[in-house]
């Protein structure tokens, strides 16, 4: 039996043994002699971009409506942020519009950086 039989036969036994184990690839080296055996890639395929529908035609704007007077002080934010109108979903509004508030009630929660600030 020549040394190329025996080598084949251990190809043919690392090729089996890739399938089985469901490895991409293996090597062995002993000494002067390296056998490298590599299976099949797995083909990924990659579903081609949909295209997106076209904008819908802006409709007609009513006349517009009458400014709503207000009374009283408009709060801007100090941040940017996710707005939170209540302490909890289905919980009640912390405040409603109209309610008269004073310094230190809290209006809504911004959260920030995954940072809950009470505003």
């Amino acid at each position: 039996m020549s040394t190329f039989d025996l080598d084949m036969k251990f190809v043919r036994k690392l090729a089996e043994l890739l399938k089985e184990t469901g490895l991409t690839e293996i090597e062995f080296a002993e000494g002067d002699r390296r056998i490298r055996c590599v299976g099949p890639h797995p083909v990924v395929q990659v579903a081609a971009p949909v295209a997106a529908a076209p904008a819908p035609a802006a409709p007609v704007a009513a006349a517009p409506a009458a400014p709503i007077p207000t009374a009283g002080t408009h709060v801007t934010a100090p941040m940017v942020g996710t707005v939170y109108l209540a302490p909890e979903p289905g919980a009640p509004a912390f405040v409603k519009v109209g309610d008269k508030v004073k310094q230190g009630d809290t209006l809504l929660i911004i959260e920030a950086m995954k940072v809950m600030n009470p505003i």
